[in-house]
């Protein structure tokens, strides 16, 4: 059994996969989630790897802490990946993002995958057919857009995402709403619409915490994946295992 930790810019997931199938996953916040992965271990005694992705500090005591608890792998640029890295700065590459490109190598083999991972921000990941990582685009997520406009405003209110089936707001929250969400689907359209001008043969995958939220109302067609990551993550996990054993 792998054990799989996704610590993202809000919150962290663990995840348990028997092979290559998800069989346990759950939410956690940074500051549980050493407690929540002694259980885990506890619950799932089979567990003997572990991979672990931040795209937070992590410091060294909390590696030190895993480590007791898992033969732990943590993901960097430096790891083996099934695909060509022609990202201009490979090391700057988030690990997150990693994680999701092997998820569509494996998945997808041969294919022209357009990866869109709707979190906190809003991640354009495009791996083409020949198995090259080529690059793509990073924005705000759904939360992030009503936050900026309520901190960086004097009076504008802090709301949450609601459903927008109008355009023209009437109010300042309808126009909030009608902005940010409107505005998030016009652009992830607009994206995948320009990659198709390119590559007609295009497999789109929607994923992250908004993805629910956002494919019930894109015109585009995709592939709504919430477990993509981590599906990536325990890949990558399996192709390196041999380095801890």
């Amino acid at each position: 059994m792998n054990l799989i930790i996704d610590i993202g810019n809000t919150r962290a997931k663990l995840a348990v996969f028997q092979h290559n199938k998800l069989v346990h996953k759950q939410i956690a916040s940074h500051e549980n989630l050493l407690s929540f992965v002694k259980k885990t271990v506890k619950e799932f005694p089979l567990i003997k790897h572990g991979i672990l992705s931040s795209v937070d500090i992590f410091t060294y005591q909390e590696e030190k802490d895993l480590r007791k608890l898992v033969q732990l792998t943590i993901l960097t640029h430096t790891l083996s990946i099934p695909f060509k890295n022609l990202y201009a700065t490979p090391k700057t590459l988030g690990v997150d993002r990693i994680a999701l490109i092997t998820a569509a190598v494996i998945e997808y083999p041969s294919e022209n995958v357009l990866v869109i991972d709707a979190g906190t921000c809003v991640t354009f990941d495009f791996l083409n057919a020949k198995n090259e990582y080529l690059g793509g685009a990073i924005s705000l997520g759904l939360t992030s857009r009503y936050e900026a406009l309520h901190r960086l405003t004097a009076k504008l209110p802090l709301l949450k995402p609601n459903d927008a089936n109008y355009f023209i707001g009437n109010s300042t929250e309808n126009s909030i709403h009608s902005g940010v969400i409107n505005g998030l689907l016009h652009e992830v359209d607009g994206v995948i619409e320009h990659y198709l001008l390119n590559y007609s043969k295009l497999t789109v995958i929607l994923t992250g915490g908004d993805a629910v939220f956002l494919s019930k109302r894109l015109k585009s067609s995709i592939f709504a994946k919430p477990n993509f990551l981590l599906e990536g993550l325990n890949y990558i996990l399996e192709i390196n295992k041999t380095v801890n054993d």
